[in-house]
């Protein structure tokens, strides 16, 4: 089949690179031109503006979005649906929030045109491995496109879930366990990098994965990340948050679901930008004030500390 993969970052190159691979007919069109030029070299047909994608497809046309959720999304979706016709596909396999989704949705059916959200999972690997598709909305867009989503996908890797929304809430939540399950990871290799014995973080990274409960692909990119820098010593502590786990607590808490891991872990996030937490300070004051125990002060040494 043909479609046409639109922002040409990590993801949208490698998932456009998957489908020329397997056999599919690609347009390309990107902001800058770079990434459509490499393309092209590779088999792709290059469109540099809306109007030159649009027009490159036949009907029913496919457009995949892969840009940035927020602002960006909702522009292209913008620039994009004038463009087409009733029948017409748009999908956007971003990091959107579920609600966006919906709504868009409900707008792009007002004028005939089937929406589909994708939550994309696979990241830099998906070129290999495939990318595990969580897919919403339009239930015949999701039978029109299935040829390009088993390319895309590894064997038995995706799955139409419902109307409008229900994929990129299932991938807002997927991402959520995600941020349980990396600080879980983090805090135990902490625990071992602390201990009184000289563990080889790879080594016990590898074993683990070889029959134990933990073991998992996560334990795999940590056992690569050991093996590259065994103390992590050229990383800084300082962890960013896409959003998704924020919309995961956002949801328990409107849905009354207890979530405190990943509520934990996304609050570790936050902490993880702070060089000198002021909550710390403030505790280790109240310990000071209420039962005399030192501080560490800011001062050099020799000056002297306060009472």
């Amino acid at each position: 089949m043909e479609l046409a993969i639109v922002g040409l970052g990590r993801m949208g190159s490698n998932m456009a690179r998957r489908l020329l691979r397997g056999g599919h007919r690609v347009v390309v069109h990107n902001r800058s031109p770079e990434p459509i030029r490499q393309l092209e070299a590779e088999g792709a047909s290059g469109a540099y503006t809306p109007e030159e994608t649009v027009r490159a497809l036949a009907r029913p046309r496919a457009i995949w979005l892969m840009v940035p959720a927020g602002e960006p999304t909702e522009q292209m979706i913008e620039r994009f649906a004038p463009l087409l016709e009733p029948g017409d596909i748009l999908i956007d396999g971003g990091n959107s929030y579920w609600k966006d989704s919906v709504r868009r949705a409900a707008r792009l059916e007002e004028r005939g045109i089937r929406f589909l959200d994708v939550g994309t999972s696979g990241g830099i690997w998906g070129l290999e491995y495939g990318y595990c598709l969580m897919v919403g909305g339009d239930e015949s867009a999701f039978r029109h496109l299935e040829p390009a989503l088993a390319t895309l996908a590894p064997e038995h890797g995706y799955r139409y879930l419902g109307p409008a929304g229900a994929g990129h809430f299932a991938k807002m939540v997927h991402n959520g366990i995600e941020y349980g399950l990396m600080q879980a990871y983090a805090e135990g290799f902490e625990i071992l990098e602390r201990s009184p014995y000289d563990y080889d973080l790879a080594e016990l990274a590898a074993l683990w994965n070889r029959g134990s409960v933990i073991r998992s692909w996560l334990l795999e990119l940590a056992e690569r990340a050991f093996r590259n820098d065994p103390h992590l010593a050229a990383i800084r502590g300082y962890v960013e948050d896409s959003g998704e786990g924020r919309w995961t607590v956002l949801t328990a808490i409107e849905e009354d679901v207890p979530a405190p891991v990943i509520t934990l872990s996304l609050q570790m996030r936050f902490r993880s930008r702070q060089d000198d937490s002021f909550a710390a300070k403030v505790v280790a004051a109240l310990r000071r004030e209420f039962g005399g125990h030192s501080v560490k002060t800011t001062e050099p040494k020799g000056s002297g500390t306060s009472p």
